[in-house]
């Protein structure tokens, strides 16, 4: 009855509110020759991932480093079209990541990456101090937030394919494009160089006029 209900509406709540913690993603354009880094303050003996993948430009592959406040490279992959990373940090202060495509003189870049900030918090109130086992409730709304955080990632990751692939066939698109425009123009001067040699065929010479008179 009612407070089935009342019982449903927070338990949705708690799972809206989960799932919206702590989490930063962001698509980003990257020149060529560019470097682009983002900053973030975080206590020491904090967990944090960095997930990115190159959605379009070039070989689809991107330089990418992390660096603790101290300055010290804790990550580094290059030439990389994705990939994951989390770290528990040492230190308290500010800490660096940062995208470069400056290995590339002509490609641009789109870059999508999700960093994620500390643990995710529990999704029903004292659940990590529990005594007891959960009630048939909270066990459904545990697994209705695992399910829902796996229809997350899914989505995520479609959502990047269609994006990849929509930008591959732009890509193909505008080449075949281009191909077929240099096919007619090479075309169009071929049969205007037939034409020019066949008239030459037929045109006929003057001869040319005699001595002069007496």
């Amino acid at each position: 009855g009612a407070v089935r209900v009342v019982v449903r509406t927070l338990c949705l709540a708690a799972l809206l509110g989960a799932l919206g913690a702590g989490g930063t993603e962001l698509t980003l354009e990257l020149p060529d020759s560019a470097q682009r880094c983002f900053h973030q303050e975080m206590e020491s003996g904090i967990k944090f991932t960095l997930d990115y993948q190159v959605i379009s430009g070039g070989h689809y592959d991107v330089d990418c480093y992390v660096e603790d406040p101290n300055g010290k490279t804790i990550y580094q992959e290059t030439k990389k079209q994705y990939d994951s990373f989390s770290h528990h940090t040492e230190v308290k202060g500010v800490h660096t990541f940062c995208f470069s495509n400056e290995f590339s003189t002509f490609s641009h870049k789109i870059v999508y990456f999700d960093f994620q900030v500390g643990d995710e918090p529990p999704i029903l109130p004292d659940m990590n101090n529990r005594v007891t086992a959960l009630t048939q409730m909270e066990s459904a709304c545990v697994t209705i937030h695992e399910m829902l955080n796996a229809v997350i990632d899914s989505q995520t990751h479609y959502r990047l394919r269609e994006a990849q692939d929509r930008s591959r066939a732009e890509e193909l698109n505008g080449r075949v494009s281009y191909w077929s425009v240099g096919e007619t123009l090479i075309l169009f001067m071929v049969s205007i160089g037939q034409v020019m040699l066949l008239k030459s065929f037929f045109t006929e010479k003057r001869p040319s006029s005699g001595g002069a008179g007496t």
